[in-house]
């Protein structure tokens, strides 16, 4: 097994010369996946601070969908604020 990183544009390429071959193997067919969902392995898991959603969500009396839209448009706090 071969682990490597490229940047944005060499998937592209990389991407577009698979599809162009004319006779895909398995293999190259499977290649072509991996490439797609390679990029879903590389994004961080996504943590929530759910108590102060849930908080705010009721001291605003909105959803907490409002909140957490709220907070994604915010920088991210440091531990003097």
């Amino acid at each position: 097994m071969w682990v490597v990183r490229l940047t944005d544009k060499q998937l592209e390429v990389l991407r577009a010369l698979l599809r162009s071959e004319e006779h895909l193997g398995p293999a190259l067919r499977g290649s072509i996946e991996a490439l797609d969902l390679a990029r879903w392995d590389e994004l961080p898991e996504a943590e929530l601070p759910w108590e102060e959603v849930e908080i705010a969500a009721r001291r605003q009396n909105v959803s907490e969908a409002d909140v957490i839209w709220d907070l994604s448009g915010k920088e991210k706090r440091t531990p003097t604020d």
